[in-house]
């Protein structure tokens, strides 16, 4: 009776945490959506191909630099049981990342000053780069160290108020200014500020009672935060060329103006597949880590599969609906001059899809710390959407840009199932529960 008691509230949490997921992304995507609707009115293709150009070196410098820490520290934080402990992991996630920013904005510094000398592009547009880059890190750094202690409430309002605050203050900007894609970077980089400011506040750290060998607990965190981190800093980079990269041989090859229609739809639909499998990600993972960390190997798998089935029925679902809605969706969410970026929706759709699946199928090497492994499946991707994105755009321009991604998405979830193999894991895990492990002990 007790038992089940027990799985009653351990459902009605994964319930309530799954209800207020789902709140910061359906709100922060409606306004999303509107900002886009708005903002394509106001700029034309190629100045929200510069935007689309520039936002992505920002994600690249926030994935390789920042991001490889916090998810370190997501993992973690199921460990570390005692809050004087969880503050001091807050506090390494911070300091490490901060440091790896630093270099950040020195590279993005330099390399924006070369590249305007070689091209006359306005080198203000990579300080308003940096600018957002490190408003980018501090938000991610706030609400996903929340979501990895489950306060699903807290960072969903974080989210949202910073996804509202984006577009607000890069149509207020080039209102006022003019359709420039600087503009609309500082109008994104000063919503963020004012966000973080505020949340900050809000969700300052209780001061905790000062931990025994306080030095030697953060150099045991710091090593930890490392061996976990540093397999990831390749990984994210070969990351962001498979979901990014396509939108600078874009660039290269055609035009900023076809960059601009190509990064409206990718945008469109990506947020639409990608803010569901966050929804799922957030609801699933900190169970499935806490299970995992705790010993309890059958639930944390039975986990897993729950959420592998509810990926793969948001992705048929979302491309069956993009097939059947294309035009509406473009004619409704898009000015008129990108209304040509509808036939790239469902295609795209499909890639999105194939990357949520590879995701979720990367699990059970993230949760026995095995981060090195998923190197290998990265880097398939990479090296297939290298090969297969010029090739298509040569053969049939932007539709083969699209065509691309359902390719090197595949290949890529198809090498994190194999290296994963999450149905032998699933044998072994019934084996273990015939003979539980102990308790896992704090951090």
């Amino acid at each position: 009776m007790a038992n089940k008691s027990v799985k009653t509230e351990a459902g009605r949490r994964i319930f309530g945490d799954a209800s207020w997921a789902l709140l910061g992304q359906v709100g922060s995507g409606v306004v999303l959506l509107l900002g886009t609707r708005i903002i394509t009115e106001l700029v034309s293709p190629e100045v929200y191909g510069q935007v689309a150009l520039l936002t992505g070196v920002v994600a690249l410098g926030a994935g390789i630099f920042a991001y490889p820490f916090i998810c370190a520290g997501m993992r973690l934080l199921p460990e570390c049981l005692e809050p004087g402990k969880r503050s001091a992991l807050h506090r390494v996630v911070r300091g490490l990342a901060a440091r790896s920013s630093t270099v950040a904005v020195l590279f993005l510094a330099f390399g924006g000053a070369a590249y305007s000398q070689m091209t006359g592009l306005d080198p203000w547009l990579f300080g308003v780069a940096a600018l957002l880059f490190l408003a980018t890190v501090r938000r991610e750094i706030g609400f996903q160290l929340l979501i990895g202690e489950r306060r699903q409430r807290e960072a969903s309002l974080w989210q949202t108020s910073d996804s509202i605050l984006r577009p607000l203050f890069a149509i207020l900007l080039v209102w006022y200014w003019g359709p420039n894609a600087a503009w609309v970077l500082l109008g994104y980089a000063f919503a963020s500020i004012a966000a973080n400011t505020v949340w900050s506040f809000v969700h300052r750290p209780k001061r905790s009672k000062r931990i025994r060998h306080r030095s030697a607990v953060l150099r045991n965190l710091k090593r930890d935060v490392r061996a976990y981190a540093v397999p990831l800093i390749p990984m994210e980079l070969l990351s962001w060329f498979s979901g990014l990269g396509d939108r600078y041989i874009v660039g290269y090859l055609m035009t900023a103006a076809d960059v601009g229609i190509y990064a409206a739809a990718y945008t469109l639909t990506n947020e639409a597949f990608n803010r569901s499998a966050i929804v799922l990600l957030r609801t699933f993972q900190p169970v499935y880590f806490q299970h995992f960390s705790a010993g309890r190997k059958e639930q944390a798998f039975k986990i897993f599969w729950i959420w592998l089935g509810c990926v793969a029925a948001m992705g048929i679902t979302g491309v069956v609906a993009l097939v059947v809605l294309k035009d509406w969706v473009a004619g409704l969410l898009l000015a008129g001059s990108y209304h040509s970026a509808a036939v790239l929706m469902p295609i795209i759709g499909a890639g999105c899809a194939l990357q949520a699946l590879g995701m979720v199928a990367s699990q059970p090497l993230l949760a026995v710390k095995r981060t090195r492994p998923l190197l290998v499946g990265r880097l398939c991707g990479a090296i297939a959407a290298a090969v297969a994105i010029p090739l298509m755009i040569q053969k049939y321009g932007l539709i083969g840009a699209a065509l691309a991604a359902p390719v090197y998405f595949g290949i890529e979830a198809f090498v994190m199932a194999m290296l994963a193999r999450p149905w032998r894991m699933m044998g072994a895990a019934r084996r273990e529960g015939l003979y539980p492990e102990p308790e896992a002990t704090s951090c």
